[in-house]
């Protein structure tokens, strides 16, 4: 044969693979599905390592159930709105459309090199028009059934950027993505109330077979507690210094146990009763500017380990004693958690004991531990026994959470409660390049939806974007429109969404013929057909937002009638980072491999089978020069020992008959076959089924049997079809005449054994090895470990141990 040119032979087979469109999946087939979906790029103009692990882990899975048999769902698009565009469009004069369809052409070039057997004729971006029009139906369907509203709140404002961040994007206090310092801004904007279904959130969590650390984090961003929640109710110089305008706050607790203990109240700095305080100056002039300082910055940023406060000068009288309780404005209290308020307990808080350490404040102990004393320099936050707590003393923690809180609700003075840490998800974004809010606002009628037969409402493409404020909102023509309703002249809105709502509903699409695309955002028959997704594969960093709120947006389309499933990803890949010399590959650290210039020395095939080698999916991935290398020598030995296959098919061959040598080969090719069994079905570990692979070859090596030859290459190359599918395909072409790969069924007794070889170990320590007959029983193996072993077995036996078909451990004296 020829030598191995990797860049011809993969050339051929992409064009072949595109002419047959031979990736697309079988309409009205009866075969069973596999929806294999890897999350989609951003359109940032190259393609970079963590993409071809992502895409070659999830084409190994596809190939793999084509080869079983299954029809398989495979696409690929674009998340295609977004900042950055905006951002290359002021710092370079491109429109940001040009930028992102541009960067579309090239990474798609890039990755169709790579061989993925991807469902092209699928392909979409986010920031196509037919897109954004079934997306804003989408949306005016949430808002008819309530699950939008608009409403005010402080949200972190990137001045730079001129848009809304959430938490997540603020880092260290700056924006993630010009790095400017970011400040809390009170305006409006539009929430999808994805809280209503927290507890179905929550719940739904139990049926899906993901990684525990994903379901932790799922849980714990959703943050389900259950306590009390009562009113505090202002003494009467508190109502007065306040005008007269509030009188009561509500706050919630988890330890109502601890309630005898109260010592202080604590309030968030955006609290009403601060916001009143403020709007009177009835505060100093330093505390007034303690606070604008606290109110600016992010939420997630304050505090940090110092807790910080003023006194506000007011005070509430206690619910069960009477006796009035100092109220103080604390840093570390936030406003969008049970109402911003805490009944502060020193004696039972980490937080409210350190507080109250730094400002001299009483500490006063209501739970005891069940034996022993409570620590007296630190807060004691375990559970216990009451001290010193009217009628609930000696009751245990979880005997008084519930008796405090029935005696409550007895006196309709407060009640039992489920509060989760999950808010409102804001959509509202104040920039160009995004998709527009289907809204109207009319002054007579108020804020009505878009008429849907007047969709998709597009972005104008002469906005100027020059960074300065919403190019949107500053354009002469885009605000102007009538209302639906009574038809007189109104605005337009001018905020464009998330664009996580985005990635909230493609995977729907993608389901959908492209003949249906320009009627329906996704069909119904075929979304019953593929969903839910059988595999997700992407990083880590989307463990919470964009799962969260892909399964919310999935629950909403079910309530809204569209579908019928309640979660959308059955099992979740995620894998690890790509790292070079320790970090993670970045141009900044200069520390980035191009995927082009690697398929250019070595190929496609070697370039994936290396990154499925290197480590398992969810592992960090350390990249290596010479183990890259090394697989593309492996694919060279592959190549040039397919010149001793004789056989055009799988041969019938006579185990038995066989000397050793062959039988090795069998059983080594054979033991590949099952470590791709286990690591499609189970473990994921496509570097074991490699390496089976590359061990199965040397056996092939060792032997010079022709059917032991062919059998072997007509498996080994089944195998490896998933993970280097150009050489294969070519192979088993040349060598079979195969284009269609069919599962591996191992022939019984290839697994057998002529002999088994043992260790010999004395008193626990190895003395030897030996080889015995697979068919020996216990006496035979003993007594030929005690003949290898000759005059070195010295002292009485008093124990002789076997471990079938591992070792034999005689005890002596």
């Amino acid at each position: 044969m020829e030598a191995y040119q990797p860049q011809d032979i993969e050339a051929k087979w992409r064009k072949i693979w595109e002419e047959q469109n031979a990736f697309e999946p079988e309409a009205n087939s009866a075969k069973p599905k596999k929806y294999i979906l890897s999350m989609f790029p951003y359109p940032s103009g190259r393609i970079h390592m963590g993409h071809v692990r992502n895409y070659a882990i999830s084409d190994a899975f596809a190939r793999k159930y084509r080869s079983l048999g299954y029809d398989v769902l495979h696409p690929m698009g674009w998340d295609s709105f977004g900042m950055p565009a905006e951002n290359a469009a002021i710092k370079r004069g491109i429109h940001p459309q040009k930028w992102t369809y541009d960067n579309i052409d090239q990474m798609r070039a890039e990755l169709k090199r790579l061989g993925l057997s991807f469902a092209w004729k699928r392909e979409f971006a986010t920031s196509d028009p037919l897109y954004t029009k079934h997306e804003q139906t989408l949306f005016i369907d949430l808002w008819n059934m309530g699950l939008i509203e608009r409403k005010t709140g402080l949200l972190n404002w990137c001045p730079r950027d001129h848009t809304v961040l959430a938490n997540e994007q603020v880092i260290d206090g700056k924006c993630w993505r010009c790095d400017t310092p970011v400040v809390l801004k009170e305006m409006g904007q539009y929430y999808l109330k994805i809280t209503r279904y927290a507890a179905e959130l929550l719940d739904g969590l139990k049926t899906l077979k993901w990684a525990n650390q994903i379901l932790t984090m799922q849980e714990n961003w959703i943050g389900k507690s259950e306590g009390l929640e009562f009113d505090f109710a202002l003494d009467q110089g508190s109502i007065d210094k306040l005008g007269g305008a509030i009188e009561r706050f509500s706050v919630f607790t988890t330890r109502a146990d601890t309630i005898f203990g109260v010592t202080y109240c604590a309030l968030a700095p955006e609290h009403p009763i601060v916001r009143k305080l403020q709007e009177l100056k009835a505060l100093s002039s330093a505390q007034l500017g303690w606070l604008e300082t606290i109110q600016r910055a992010p939420t997630k940023d304050r505090g940090g380990l110092n807790k910080e406060g003023i006194n506000l000068g007011l005070s509430a009288i206690h619910p069960l004693t009477g006796k009035t309780t100092p109220i103080w404005c604390a840093n570390f209290i936030l406003g969008e958690y049970g109402g911003g308020a805490v009944m502060s307990v020193p004696a039972h808080d980490r937080r409210d004991y350190e507080f109250a350490a730094q400002y001299d404040l009483p500490i006063v102990r209501v739970v005891a531990p069940k034996s022993g004393e409570a620590p007296v320099e630190a807060a004691f936050t375990e559970d216990g026994v009451l001290i010193d707590s009217g009628d609930f003393t000696n009751l245990t923690s979880l005997e008084a959470r519930k008796a405090i809180i029935a005696y409550f609700e007895e006196r309709k003075i407060g009640r039992g409660v489920v509060n989760y840490k999950l808010k409102d998800w804001g959509i509202s974004r104040q920039r160009y390049w995004g998709a527009p809010i289907p809204l109207i606002v009319c002054d007579r009628c108020g804020i009505v939806p878009e008429e849907k037969k007047n969709l998709p409402v597009t972005l104008p493409d002469d906005a100027i974007i020059d960074g300065e404020g919403n190019p949107l909102d500053n354009h002469p023509t885009f605000k102007n429109a009538i209302c639906p309703k009574c038809g007189a002249k109104a605005r337009r809105e001018t905020d464009t969404m998330d664009t996580f709502v985005q990635s909230s509903w493609y995977f729907l699409r993608y389901v959908t013929p492209p003949n249906l695309w320009e009627s329906v955002a996704f069909d119904r028959s075929s979304v019953d057909r593929y969903m839910p997704v059988d595999l997700y594969i992407g990083g880590i960093e989307h463990a919470i937002l964009h799962l969260l709120y892909a399964r919310f947006f999935t629950k909403a389309l079910r309530d809204a009638g569209h579908i019928a499933i309640d979660e959308p990803f059955s099992a979740l890949l995620t894998q690890g980072m790509v790292l070079k010399d320790g970090a993670k590959m970045s141009k900044s650290k200069g520390n980035t491999v191009d995927p082009d210039d690697m398929i250019n020395r070595f190929g496609a095939d070697a370039t994936r089978m290396f990154i499925l080698f290197a480590a398992p999916p969810a592992k960090e991935l350390e990249w290596n020069d010479n183990a890259l290398e090394g697989c593309f020598r492996f694919l060279n030995r592959l190549w040039n020992n397919a010149k001793k296959v004789t056989r055009r098919g799988l041969p019938s061959i006579d185990h038995a008959a066989l000397t050793s040598a062959e039988k090795l080969a069998r059983r080594k090719v054979y033991e590949a076959a099952q470590k791709s069994e286990e690591a499609f079905g189970k473990t994921y570990a496509f570097n074991t089924v490699i390496a089976a692979c590359m061990e199965a070859l040397n056996a092939l090596q060792d032997q010079t049997c022709d059917e032991v030859w062919s059998e072997g290459y007509f498996v080994l190359l089944t195998l490896l079809e998933p993970i280097a599918p150009h050489i294969c395909a070519e192979l088993s072409q040349r060598l079979f005449g195969r284009e269609v790969f069919t599962p591996i069924v191992v022939p019984e007794g290839v697994f057998d054994v002529d002999s088994v070889t043992y260790a010999i170990q004395v008193g626990g320590k190895l003395r030897g090895e030996f080889e015995v007959s697979a068919s020996a029983d216990n006496d035979e193996i003993i007594e030929a470990a005690k003949k290898r072993l000759g005059d070195r077995l010295k002292g009485e036996i008093i124990k002789t141990i076997v471990v079938p078909k591992k070792l034999v451990n005689f005890v002596v004296k």
